[in-house]
């Protein structure tokens, strides 16, 4: 053994990663916190999206909003204006899906995670969890007489590897000895002693150092044995929350997932309906009748002239405007010809000129204008008429009333 000791490896203690390693088990134990933290990140998670859901669906409402008003104020009419409004109708009905799945995210999804944590993991007083305190007592308890035999372990090697370094420098020391005549006798008596000490000193720590290995491994399966025990409750929470977050991301994909809604896919089935219903032949035969050559219309036609619509002067008109019997009866003339102008045209003869009253856009083409028709400019008012003016008779009359002239036509 002696011959066979290399100094530059005793210098190094290997070391592993592996979870037996004596505390290495804590990451196990970290793993229940962990567990706790991601039941709060996957409530967050499904929190924001809730909150997206919710805003999507608000702007859908208040886009469908404003482009219904455009549209029914706009000039598309018909059946493809019923069918572009159902592009609205569409947004309303998607916004209350989208409303839906925010309220199944947050009512069903997060409520659901939040009462399984609170069941799965109990704070204690003192901080931390119940949960992973059991768990790192047990793994401690399991540990604790194997990790005491390690360390006797441990200071068994180092032992064993400083009596082989002593034994190594003290065979040197002897051999350079040798080489030296200076050396005394006794000196180099001395150093040989020092040598046979070593190797004794060798193997009583190599016996040790074996002895103590022995007893480690005669412990290491109950040390096994007991951390698999506490590991595998461990695995059975893990595997209890792995399982329910699962479950709960397929619950969310089925509240996400509106192509598997009925409701959803009624929504396009419907919007396609009403699309394919709007008819371009049927929308322009309505404008052509509404709007368009198809419209009703009054066109002009010959009319009779008719006596009821002639004008009556009252006795009261009659002071009001003197006593010029032909006067009043041209009045009475141009209110009939006011008249009927209004329904179309008409012309009033007397010997040898015609007045019309057809529509114009030049009113000065008009023979006269509606305020002489009415009497505005007649010159034979009370003041005129007090002034005895005279006045000729265009045409024979016979008055009708006791207060009328008869008179005749002047050539």
């Amino acid at each position: 053994m002696s011959g066979s000791y290399d100094e530059s490896a005793s210098a190094t203690e290997e070391t592993t990663d592996s979870f037996w390693e004596v505390g290495n088990y804590k990451r196990t134990v970290k793993r229940i916190d962990d567990g706790h933290r991601l039941c709060n990140d996957l409530m967050n998670c499904v929190h924001e999206r809730a909150k997206i859901e919710k805003s999507y669906a608000q702007q859908l409402t208040d886009w469908s909003k404003r482009w219904r008003q455009l549209i029914e104020k706009g000039p598309q009419y018909g059946s493809l204006e019923k069918a572009w409004a159902a592009i609205m109708t569409e947004a309303d009905k998607v916004s209350e899906l989208h409303q839906e799945v925010k309220n199944s995210l947050l009512n069903d999804d997060f409520e659901k995670v939040k009462n399984w944590q609170k069941d799965a993991y109990h704070k204690q007083i003192m901080g931390g969890f119940k949960e992973a305190k059991e768990a790192e007592d047990g793994f401690r308890k399991a540990q604790k007489p194997w990790a005491k035999k390690l360390k006797e372990l441990e200071t068994a090697k180092k032992a064993y590897h400083l009596a082989c370094k002593e034994e190594k420098l003290a065979m040197t020391r002897e051999a350079n000895s040798k080489a030296d005549q200076s050396n005394t006798p006794e000196q180099q008596k001395k150093l040989q002693d020092k040598v046979e000490k070593c190797k004794q000193d060798v193997q009583k720590t190599q016996e040790k150092y074996e002895k103590v290995l022995d007893e480690l491994n005669k412990c290491t399966p109950q040390y096994i044995e007991s951390m698999e025990q506490v590991f595998e409750q461990c695995q059975q929470f893990e595997e209890k929350r792995l399982n329910f977050l699962k479950e709960m991301l397929l619950d969310i994909k089925r509240h996400l997932n509106l192509a598997e809604s009925s409701s959803y896919a009624n929504v396009y089935r419907e919007l396609e309906q009403t699309i394919r219903m709007s008819d371009a032949q049927e929308d322009l035969r309505w404008f052509r009748s509404t709007s368009g050559p198809g419209m009703p219309m009054n066109w002009p036609q010959f009319e009779e002239w008719n006596p009821d619509l002639t004008h009556t002067i009252t006795r009261k008109e009659k002071q009001k405007k003197g006593e010029g019997a032909a006067l009043s009866n041209a009045g009475s003339a141009g209110d009939a010809g006011a008249q009927a102008g209004e329904r179309g045209s008409v012309s009033s003869h007397d010997r040898g000129q015609t007045y019309s009253a057809e529509w114009s856009d030049d009113e000065g083409s008009n023979s006269f204008n509606a305020s002489e028709a009415n009497g505005g400019a007649n010159p034979f008012d009370e003041e005129s008429a007090g002034k005895g003016v005279r006045v000729r008779a265009l045409y024979d009359y016979d008055g009708q009333e006791q207060d009328e002239l008869s008179f005749k036509a002047v050539n």
